[in-house]
């Protein structure tokens, strides 16, 4: 009876994983829900392709009044920023900030929350890859201050091309570290992306 309760543990902690990883992989394809809801500002984690691009049309479009690029690179000018997404950065100059503090999803999360405070908003759209969503909502939500709404956007690429499997189970496994709280023991500044 003993052998077979010891070995029905592994079983039932691998069915567990795959199901976590089932659930992880649908919310990594989901698309923002329409029609969009406006928030009084908008939060890019750079990291992946179109998220920049994905976050100026938004502001554009009059989506939000506000928008921060964080994790942004040290040596970059916010014309350079708007120039690689294919925006002139004079219309929107005065709307969007820079940051370039962050190198880890913790660190985008907490110097999201010093912008939010900082503009004094109650709404922020969250944009990010899809795979990277779960984790990245889940640490900004940890770091706002109570009562902000959270509004995810998650991007996927244009060409329906879907992650690796290899790039998928690493960030499964990185959202399964920042659910058990182990994130908080990585420093939030770095040269990583998505750490």
């Amino acid at each position: 009876m003993r052998r077979r309760i010891l070995l029905s543990v592994p079983l039932a902690a691998l069915l567990a994983a795959g199901a976590g990883f089932a659930w992880f992989l649908g919310e990594a394809r989901l698309v923002p829900e329409q029609p969009l809801a406006m928030t009084d500002g908008i939060a890019v984690l750079t990291g992946g392709a179109e998220r920049v691009e994905t976050g100026l049309r938004l502001l554009a479009a009059g989506q939000a009044r506000v928008l921060l690029v964080t994790g942004a690179h040290r040596g970059a000018s916010l014309a350079e920023v708007l120039g690689a997404a294919g925006f002139d950065a004079t219309p929107l100059a005065a709307r969007v900030t820079l940051g370039r503090a962050a190198a880890t999803t913790r660190g985008n999360a907490t110097e999201i929350a010093a912008w939010v405070v900082a503009e004094r908003l109650g709404s922020v759209r969250l944009v990010t890859s899809g795979y990277h969503m779960p984790r990245a909502r889940l640490e900004v939500w940890r770091a706002l201050p109570e009562g902000v709404r959270v509004v995810p956007h998650p991007v996927q690429a244009r060409d329906g091309a879907w992650p690796r499997m290899s790039l998928l189970a690493s960030e499964y496994g990185k959202w399964l570290a920042a659910q058990a709280g182990i994130s908080a023991l990585v420093p939030a500044r770095g040269d990583a992306r998505d750490r």
